[in-house]
């Protein structure tokens, strides 16, 4: 009995980035060093591949891919989920998005009875609104988590409707049949201007990349509180984060972008990537990689390219780029997720309340329910990394 729970506390306590390894079947992913990749898999409306590759010390991406029913009822509505979270400052926030946004998003499905625009604004809130909560009750012990925040991407298929909602400067390209990319969904950093034309100084360009405030690239995200309430940029938040004049108003927002599209026979698959791949491949050499290769490990292909390009602008082999730890790596490119969703357009077409095959993957290898890892979780460790 001891000699099992010595077992068991070990295994909760193990560092994250080991607990999560997978090397047998491809059910779960697989993981080669830094690179963790699901080649191929089942969803609603298609196939999808998925692959994650990380660069800081700390995963701060996170991603997932839920298909089967939308809502906490099983009778549907029936769709697939896709989600891209993009941490900055640390990993708290795309982990806690991670375990959070789908089950609010099922939930509001639930009270509608159908998936809206509002049921994906209302899951962002809820979302944006339960991090909040995190931060101010661990501001006394951990004020860091008030500058700690995360892009989001979200797709819904239901219907033959595609909703992509986004904060951030992740993006979801849309492929189509004769070289086309189509609906290409991004936040631009100058849009900041117009929402705050009383300030000047929104925008600051430093190291040749345009910063808001001089600290953060993105104008819309959950969490990075530090830049929403003033009651969290004083003391103890560290000084490198706190304002010189008085925050009067929120400057970021966790409000989305939402588009909605009635998918077309000759869409043919959709790319969710985070900013780590559009550093360094182009919507259209993204797309033609997809449409050029079997479908099998798309997303590893395109997580391979970037690393490539990343390499190439380094002046050093791609041999030698994997070689360089975690940590280090950062200095040569980001955490990098992609999520290749293949369209079938007989399966799109398709009424939302007809049953397909259900899928439930987190990119890391974590094919586990949140609530299955709550007993070894800390406040700092709300998921895979």
């Amino acid at each position: 009995m001891l000699s099992r729970l010595m077992n068991f506390l070990r295994a909760c306590w193990r560092p994250s980035a080991e607990r999560y390894i997978h090397t047998g079947s491809d059910a779960a992913g697989r993981q080669d060093g830094l690179l963790w990749y699901k080649d191929t898999g089942q969803h609603l409306n298609g196939e999808f591949s998925m692959a994650v590759v990380q660069a800081n010390s700390l995963l701060e991406d996170q991603s997932q891919i839920e298909s089967g029913s939308l809502s906490l009822l099983d009778s549907g509505p029936y769709g697939t989920f896709v989600g891209v979270y993009d941490g900055h400052g640390g990993p708290e926030t795309s982990r806690y998005i991670n375990d959070h946004l789908f089950q609010h998003l099922k939930g509001f499905t639930s009270e509608q009875q159908s998936m809206s625009v509002d049921v994906i604004r209302k899951a962002f809130q809820a979302t944006e609104d339960g991090f909040l909560s995190v931060v101010a009750k661990q501001w006394p012990m951990k004020p860091q988590l008030a500058a700690v925040g995360s892009c989001c991407l979200v797709g819904v298929i239901c219907g033959g409707t595609l909703y992509i909602a986004n904060l951030g400067d992740s993006r979801a390209v849309l492929g189509r049949l004769v070289r086309a990319t189509g609906a290409v969904v991004a936040i631009q950093l100058h849009e900041m201007r117009s929402l705050h034309p009383e300030d000047p100084h929104i925008v600051v360009l430093k190291h040749n990349v345009w910063r808001v405030k001089g600290l953060i690239q993105v104008s819309r995200s959950i969490g990075d509180v530090y830049l929403k309430k003033a009651e969290f940029n004083r003391e103890p938040l560290y000084v490198k984060f706190r304002l010189r004049e008085p925050l009067k108003r929120p400057i970021l927002s966790a409000e989305p972008s939402i588009s909605v599209i009635e998918l077309q026979p000759h869409d043919q698959f959709l790319i969710f990537a985070s900013d780590g791949l559009w550093e360094h491949l182009k919507n259209e050499e993204a797309v033609d990689i997809v449409q050029n290769h079997p479908r099998n490990g798309s997303a590893r292909r395109l997580v391979k390219a970037a690393l490539q390009e990343a390499a190439k602008k380094r002046e050093m082999r791609y041999s030698d780029l994997k070689k360089i730890d975690r940590g280090v790596r950062r200095h040569f490119h980001d955490d990098i997720t992609v999520i290749v969703v293949f369209l079938d357009s007989n399966l799109v077409s398709r009424a939302s309340s007809i049953r397909g095959p259900t899928a439930s993957i987190r990119g890391g290898g974590v094919n586990l329910p949140a609530k299955s890892l709550a007993p070894c979780a800390t406040p700092m460790d709300l998921g895979a990394t």
